[in-house]
């Protein structure tokens, strides 16, 4: 079964944090990487650009509308997620706690149902 974990950063949560914690949750994405790569578990990963980069699309009444940042505007957003193809969601869930992201944010767990 593959599941999506999906990171979500607060930029306020990240501006508290050390360079030195910084620098380990880097480092442990690289360990995690290794990881799931050894583990035949991982199928992707992708790191998304920060809101500021982020252009939002809306279509009314045949006007195409756009504006700088996130569908919700809310302070968190996500930066990133990995896919993987694992046995269970328990699997799956062991595999989230890896995450550095996991001890300062989230880590969302959802399973895929379709893919194209």
């Amino acid at each position: 079964m593959k599941y999506l974990l999906t990171l979500h950063m607060d930029p306020v949560v990240w501006d508290t944090l050390a360079d030195d914690d910084k620098n380990a949750v880097y480092a442990g994405h690289g360990t995690f990487i290794e990881t799931i790569t050894a583990s035949g578990e991982m199928v992707e990963t992708k790191a998304l650009a920060e809101p500021g980069d982020c252009v939002t699309v809306r279509v009314r009444n045949q006007d195409v509308q756009r504006e700088t940042g996130l569908v919700g505007g809310a302070p968190a957003f996500l930066c990133g997620y990995y896919v993987v193809d694992v046995q269970s969601q328990e699997r799956a869930v062991e595999l989230a706690a890896l995450i550095p992201d996991a001890r300062h944010s989230a880590v969302e767990v959802r399973r895929v149902l379709h893919e194209a």
